[in-house]
């Protein structure tokens, strides 16, 4: 990808429903930085959750301390821990509301030997990579440091480029919780391989 077209997502974006900032993310690049190396990967999987209305939201038993970044201001890394891995969300809500997106599987595209080495795997194949929201994690070395971090800084280890791509998205219940909203809040690209699972 050209510096020309390496545009990072503004906090604008983030600052909208959290069904339409999941729905747009895919496509996207997840990059991040550690030290002088560079990771990256096009966002192919995501999931929008709400505040306390919301039953499989984080945000579900109202604010406390380990999720209150759900409610500041959107544009700002979440990330909290499940089953011993990090999942890593970007707060997104509109004015006054309460929200963030999951982003549960990117397809890796720069730093890939690295991504190998956090995941202390050698398969030459890597559509196991980062497919899923635990792998991602690891591989691209994200953790709690992070957390509260601005993804739309430049500065920032972690932000989001404009991907400049069009993507066909298919849709299905969110994974792994056990109370659910009635619309389908999980999002894909269809037909991607790096997706953690087929809808």
């Amino acid at each position: 990808m050209t510096k020309q077209l390496e545009m990072i997502l503004p906090r604008r974006f983030y600052e909208r429903d959290p069904e339409v900032v999941a729905k747009n993310l895919l496509g996207k690049i997840l990059i991040r930085k550690i030290r002088d190396k560079r990771l990256s990967g096009m966002i192919v999987e995501t999931e929008a959750y709400y505040g306390p209305g919301d039953p499989a939201s984080r945000a579900s038993n109202g604010m406390k301390s380990f999720n209150r970044l759900m409610w500041l201001k959107p544009g700002i890394a979440f990330i909290y821990n499940v089953h011993k891995y990090w999942m890593f969300n970007i707060v997104a809500h509109e004015p006054g509301e309460v929200g963030a997106v999951l982003v549960r599987a990117v397809e890796p595209l720069e730093g890939i030997d690295i991504m190998k080495k956090n995941r202390g795997i050698e398969d030459k194949r890597i559509t196991d990579l980062t497919n899923g929201p635990g792998k991602l994690t690891v591989a691209f070395g994200i953790n709690k440091r992070l957390n509260g971090v601005d993804v739309t800084s430049r500065r920032s280890p972690i932000h989001v480029l404009d991907g400049h791509v069009q993507v066909k998205i298919s849709s299905s219940k969110r994974i792994g919780v056990r109370a659910d909203l009635e619309k389908n809040l999980r999002f894909y690209i269809q037909g991607n391989k790096f997706v953690s699972k087929p809808g």
